[in-house]
């Protein structure tokens, strides 16, 4: 301080410049230790490029090397499969809500309709398009999906679904488009306020092994007749990754260890023994000589086997012995290979147990709370990606078309799409909590019913049909809770008419006396 001031005294230039450089150091000192260089981050290469600017030069290949994982490495399609399955399972499916039951009722009539005939390739119906369509956003990335108008047979709904892989855009494309103001990225044309507006896209698979390849030209495509289904990370991010990108290396080491571990275990086996003797190799035999034609003359030499036999005792002479090959074992392989597989179930969004099916180390809660946050994503990517990205889409042109042909009255896009159920983990315990929640308010009977997978409407309906038949033909189960609550008391009709809600009886109630099939049940007293 004395020599700042003393600086400052004589030249009050120098002293500001020097109190600026100890500003300086002060906010070097003071900065990140993950933004620092030193011993600890050699080796460490980063770049400020833009995600376009990422997945343009290494999209491809993540994406091929992502295919053959899945082809060759028995975990990495086991991932695909249980992503795919949880995520799809018997498909994610509509439920017309426009306030009109009439038109609801049309509406879902046309649907019905059109769902096994949406297939442009005529195999998979719309929910194992779904299928499709998950497995390649996970393997590849992204998926592409093209309307496709088709004639009008006066039945269903014309038009049909064509699903692309993400081979099909032309990353050749980077440059201005024919349109004026508009541009081209990766195959993709924006306008001039960033908007898709059409996709350059090969008329056929570019990877396709012809004998005859005929010379491609990427054609335009209208925006509004492609679905882009990917996962956004970044803003402004155009393409999607393929969801093994972060775990690629990591797989192919594995596979590389595996490959290691399993030569060891060979040249291990091809270790007998070694025999020293005095009066060196042409001295007397261990074992049981034994000659094939093949190995009677080796080199001018003749050529023996040498053979164990099970309780076989050999006397040695002075001085000769017998030493065995004896490889190290590697006793952390099995410990390796799960802390591998856990970082790649991390990396891949699942569990390591739905990876590998090893269920030893888990518990109840262990596996339910494991569950638990593998469905919350689950449950993320269905309402921020899929649905938004490809059944809304369908949907709006569904309903348009079905307009337009005359299959429904009027244009209303009212839906609800009611996702597959998840397993419960403990039925019992699931459905207790269900009945507390409803019974508390905080879950509907409609709520409830959708989370299981089904339709609430249908449900209900099938509920009353189902009562109106028993009470038709006089019968009363245990299942029916008008008549026998939970706890095996019988209904009590109030003076006003009304039931007891059927938790607790009270102190005159009696436990409820089966009737028999075809009386009508009486209330107690």
């Amino acid at each position: 301080m004395f020599i700042d001031n003393l600086v400052s005294y004589f030249s009050p230039l120098q002293a500001l410049k020097r109190k600026q450089a100890r500003l300086a150091l002060d906010m070097m000192t003071r900065t990140y230790d993950g933004a620092k260089i030193g011993r600890r981050t050699d080796g460490w290469y980063t770049s400020g490029s833009s995600a376009n600017a990422e997945i343009y030069a290494a999209g491809p290949r993540l994406r091929d090397r992502a295919r053959d994982i899945v082809r060759n490495n028995p975990y990495g399609r086991k991932a695909r499969r249980v992503f795919a399955d949880n995520f799809v399972s018997d498909g994610i499916k509509p439920r017309a809500a426009t306030g009109s039951d009439r038109l609801n009722k049309q509406i879902m009539e046309a649907w019905q309709a059109w769902v096994p005939k949406c297939n442009l390739e005529g195999d998979y119906d719309f929910y194992g398009l779904q299928a499709v369509i998950v497995r390649s956003v996970f393997e590849s990335g992204e998926c592409f999906v093209r309307f496709r108008d088709m004639p009008f047979d006066g039945e269903t709904v014309p038009f049909q679904l064509q699903v692309l892989e993400a081979d099909y855009l032309d990353l050749t494309r980077n440059f201005e488009a024919p349109t004026p103001g508009n541009y081209i990225r990766q195959g993709i044309e924006f306008d001039k306020m960033g908007r898709r507006v059409a996709y350059w896209m090969w008329p056929q698979h570019p990877g396709e092994n012809m004998l005859i390849m005929p010379r491609l030209q990427s054609v335009r495509i209208p925006a509004d007749q492609v679905m882009h289904v990917f996962e956004k990370d970044r803003p402004g991010q155009i393409r999607g990754v393929s969801a093994y990108a972060s775990v690629i290396m990591r797989m192919k080491d594995l596979d590389d260890y595996d490959d290691a571990e399993l030569w060891r275990k060979k040249i291990e086996s091809c270790f007998a023994a070694f025999v020293i003797q005095n009066s060196g190799s042409e001295g007397p035999t261990l074992g049981t000589i034994a000659q094939t034609p093949a190995q009677a003359n080796v080199n001018g030499v003749p050529g023996r086997i040498e053979a164990f036999r099970p309780g076989m005792i050999e006397y040695l002479k002075p001085g000769e012995d017998v030493r065995f090959g004896n490889p190290n074992s590697d006793a952390n392989y099995a410990n390796y290979q799960r802390i591998q597989l856990h970082a790649v179930a991390a990396g891949l969004g699942i569990t390591y147990e739905q990876l590998t099916g090893d269920l030893s180390q888990v518990n109840y809660s262990s596996l339910r709370a494991g569950l638990l946050e593998f469905r919350r994503m689950i449950e993320t990517l269905r309402g921020q990606v899929f649905i938004p990205m490809f059944c809304m889409p369908v949907w709006r042109r569904f309903i348009d078309r079905a307009y337009i042909a005359g299959l429904i009255s009027k244009v209303d896009y009212g839906v609800n799409w009611t996702a597959p159920k998840f397993e419960m983990i403990d039925p019992l315990k699931d459905a207790q909590a269900d009945t507390l929640m409803m019974r508390n308010g905080t879950l509907t009977l409609r709520e409830a019913i959708a989370n299981h997978g089904y339709d609430p409407d249908d449900q209900i309906d099938e509920i009353a049909e189902i009562f109106a038949l028993l009470d038709e033909k006089n019968v009363v189960l245990d299942m029916d809770p008008r008549h026998t609550a939970q706890n095996g008391y019988a209904q009590i009709t109030t003076p006003e008419g009304d039931e007891n809600d059927g938790q607790s009886a009270p102190s005159t109630a009696q436990p409820a006396i089966k009737p028999k099939i075809g009386a009508k049940p009486k209330p107690n007293p």
